[in-house]
């Protein structure tokens, strides 16, 4: 199988493409515009992998898209690029319109004129997988709700907003046009090659530096935390199993207060960097509580029963599993890390051309 990829130079759409090249046979073509987040350096590990090429597109651009779709053919279609930062959002919210909503629609279009003209059995097979976020629904109330894939959708941000409007775009093609698409909504990822400006790398690399660790409000809201790689075998089982005109949520079964997240890196590296930054006694009182994010929603939770019950999928790691296994990671990647710090990791998105390149 053929895989098209967009965002894969980003935190998950790397991770999936790395578990495609690495646990199957399938051949991937990574469509990514290399906007600040998109790394190639997430991808060396396999970048010369004769199943893998990239294409320097942005989504936004149907004549380059349409090539794409006409050179590669692809058999299916695993939508991963979005402006995803909320900070991000609230400052500039333009770029999300257009990548999220704008993209999304290009995308949709160029990939249904080259479903048209498919033979039928390749038709029946293609799939377009549009890989969105929890935070559409909302905030939890009830310290027992949870999101489900019924859940009436009440964005508060225009990140979140902007990936509401991109889902229901997803389902109307379904709906009018019999375009075969599926929708997962996912929890907070973490894990290896989270770019450092989200919560959990922005706290391993402050404490290292010994630079405060910035907590919004109270610190008590709640989020359910996804290993990203668990995340990434989710999104396979989806587009190869998955039923089309279905939704699936993907949760980690990991609910737990950001305070309590930061908490517990700081733990972590008390065992596994107990020589800390001069002047520094423990690394959790480096945590300074700073005015909370405008419009900040209380709770996400994920109810991941549809995914195990229809498809078999569950999460390997535990959150303790896996903060573990992400702090190690960071520290023992400070070349990675360091050129994204630094900038000179932009030197990948100078260095490519628009016509392909391995």
């Amino acid at each position: 199988m053929k895989v098209l990829v967009t965002g894969g130079a980003g935190f998950i759409g790397s991770a999936v493409i790395r578990h495609i090249i690495n646990s199957t046979s399938d051949s991937v073509v990574n469509v990514d515009s290399l906007t600040y987040a998109g790394n190639l350096e997430s991808l060396t590990e396999i970048d010369s992998n004769s199943r893998y090429i990239f294409e320097h597109v942005d989504i936004c651009n149907r004549s380059e898209l349409d090539r794409v779709f006409s050179v590669h053919k692809p058999d299916v279609v695993m939508h991963l690029a979005a402006e995803s930062h909320v900070d991000r959002s609230i400052d500039g919210p333009a770029a999300f319109i257009e990548t999220n909503i704008v993209g999304t629609y290009t995308l949709l279009e160029s990939a249904r004129f080259y479903w048209s003209s498919l033979a039928e059995d390749k038709k029946k097979l293609f799939r377009f997988h549009h890989i969105s976020t929890d935070e559409v629904y909302g905030d939890l109330e009830g310290t027992d709700d949870l999101f489900t894939e019924t859940t009436s959708y009440e964005p508060s941000s225009p990140y979140s907003a902007s990936k509401a409007s991109s889902d229901h775009l997803v389902r109307a093609w379904q709906r009018t046009y019999g375009f075969p698409t599926i929708v997962t909504n996912c929890s907070n990822n973490y894990g290896p090659y989270h770019f450092p400006e989200k919560l959990i790398p922005l706290m391993i690399l402050n404490a290292l530096d010994g630079k405060q660790l910035p907590v919004y409000g109270n610190g008590m809201q709640i989020r359910d935390w996804l290993y990203v790689e668990d995340h990434a075998r989710a999104l396979y089982k989806v587009v190869t199993e998955g039923e089309v005109g279905e939704t699936y949520n993907i949760g980690g079964h990991n609910e737990k207060a950001n305070i309590d997240v930061v908490k517990t890196i700081c733990s972590l590296l008390e065992e596994l960097v107990p020589n800390k930054p001069e002047g520094i006694a423990y690394y959790q009182d480096l945590i300074t509580y700073v005015a909370d994010r405008p419009g900040h929603d209380v709770r996400y939770a994920i109810d991941a029963s549809k995914i195990e019950r229809e498809l078999g999928w569950k999460p390997e790691e535990t959150f303790e599993s896996g903060i573990r296994k992400t702090v190690k990671w960071y520290l023992e990647n400070k070349q990675w890390w360091s050129r994204v710090l630094d900038g000179s990791y932009a030197g990948e998105r100078l260095g490519v051309s628009n016509e392909g390149v391995k």
